[in-house]
């Protein structure tokens, strides 16, 4: 019984043999793009190792079209899966703490929703205007130290780190505006003029340039270089300015909200009039908010859009065009506004706000869903501020606390300690401090005996 064997079939050498060609091959090397010669330029590493790869995984390293024998049977462990079925990676489920991550007990923080008592700089330093004393936390190393204690001013009633950070501004309720050098805690410069109304607002232009707010709607830009400090004036507002913010991406537009129930937008390319040179017009009057404003913020990706919040008998956070000053959306966020923060990294909105419930919440934008809401607080949320590494917002609240909250994925932050969570740190008159319960913490506080930090 003979036994049938697969024969390998030869051609003669100069007859190329079709059936063993690749003719889609031989189509894409006589009408596809020729190499560049080498005459001397390098080609970018990415297209060196682009051709490699098309070389190996799709051409297999072929350089002839004609085929004067058939191939050699590849074996199977070299035959390339393209059908294999990619399976999609399972997409890690984001968790919000529903608590704050750290609470700092502050005695001393005023209940007034026109005040703005809390400030994180770019050098990731934490400020806090406690009546007449500003305490400062750095989230670095975790210390706390206060800062050029003053009498006699009346209450601290605003803080505003420079853009560079070299110094403070701090407003106090005499009128006062002094500028404090974070190396030496020393004032550098700054105002005094009883005649004047108390600063609610401040907002850096520049390192220079500071926009002040005051009790009488007045908004006066100062250039801390000059002599004549006075640049312009914004006419606009009937009361008191409460909040104030320069575009981030532009820097050229100032929003301006107050106790009136107006938002301004100013425009600092607009020209002025030759009769009055130093006052300036605003550029949108918006006047649809019900109750005072104070919670406003910049959109860190967009431009021209702007958000705002109203007060006890508002409850709505409004998102504005500031080209033609439209109204882009309007919701009811079923409590007083008193602050609102835009998420650096992500398309999101973080609002904090009063009774009932005095939680924060996360929207997502331009959905307006609720992503989360981080409970803490016993009062209203007077104020935010986020932290310049992002992920972090610190929140001030009327029943003298400060809580810190991680809106970010907590699992890329490592868990606290769980001797560091249950300790408590009772701080004496002298400077030392003595734990209320056993545990280790590895933190170096400084402040007076009024001061309270528990971490939770």
């Amino acid at each position: 019984m003979s036994s049938s064997r697969s024969r390998r079939v030869e051609y003669d050498r100069f007859i190329p043999f079709r059936s063993a060609m690749d003719m889609d091959y031989a189509r894409f090397a006589l009408t596809g793009p020729s190499r560049p010669q080498r005459d001397g330029s390098r080609e970018s590493p990415s297209s060196v190792a682009y051709q490699k790869l098309l070389d190996e995984c799709i051409l297999k390293n072929r350089s002839r079209i004609l085929a004067f024998k058939t191939a050699p049977e590849a074996s199977a462990s070299k035959l390339p899966e393209f059908d294999e079925p990619i399976r999609p990676q399972k997409k890690q489920q984001r968790r919000i703490p529903k608590e704050p991550e750290r609470v700092l007990v502050i005695n001393g923080l005023l209940d007034d929703n026109v005040l703005n008592l809390l400030d994180w700089g770019s050098n990731n330093v934490l400020a806090i205007g406690l009546e007449d004393a500003v305490y400062l936390w750095d989230a670095a190393n975790e210390s706390t130290k206060l800062l050029q204690p003053v009498e006699d001013r009346g209450p601290i009633t605003c803080i505003r780190w420079s853009p560079d950070c070299a110094v403070l501004a701090v407003a106090f309720g005499n009128s006062d505006l002094s500028l404090i050098d974070l190396a030496t805690g020393h004032v550098v410069d700054g105002m005094e003029d009883e005649n004047q109304a108390p600063v609610l607002s401040l907002a850096w232009r520049s390192n220079s340039i500071l926009t002040v707010g005051r009790f009488d709607g007045t908004v006066v830009d100062y250039d801390f270089r000059k002599d004549d400090m006075f640049i312009c004036f914004y006419n606009g507002h009937r009361r008191g300015v409460c909040s104030l913010k320069w575009s981030v991406l532009s820097g050229r537009y100032l929003a301006s909200e107050g106790q009136d129930k107006l938002v301004h937008i100013w425009d600092a390319c607009m020209p002025v009039s030759r009769d009055h040179p130093r006052q300036r017009q605003w550029l949108h009057r918006i006047s649809s908010h019900t109750s005072i404003v104070k919670a406003v913020d910049w959109c860190p990706t967009r431009s021209n859009l702007l958000a705002s919040g109203g007060g006890c008998n508002d409850h709505c956070v409004k998102f504005w065009n500031t080209v033609n000053g439209a109204c882009l959306n309007s919701i009811d966020a079923g409590s007083e506004v008193c602050a609102l923060l835009w998420d650096k990294n992500k398309s999101e909105l973080l609002t904090s706000h009063g009774s009932p419930n005095n939680q924060l919440t996360l929207w997502n934008y331009p959905s307006m869903t609720r992503v989360a809401e981080v409970s803490g607080h016993s009062s209203r949320v007077l104020s935010l501020a986020g932290s310049p590494l992002g992920g972090v917002v610190a929140s001030a609240a009327a029943d003298e606390t400060a809580n810190a909250v991680e809106i970010d994925d907590p699992q890329k932050a490592p868990e606290l300690d769980r001797d560091k969570q249950e300790a408590a740190v009772k701080l004496m008159a002298n400077g030392a401090c003595t734990l209320c319960n056993t545990g280790k913490v590895d933190l170096a506080i400084e402040l007076p005996e009024d001061l309270l930090v528990l971490f939770k």
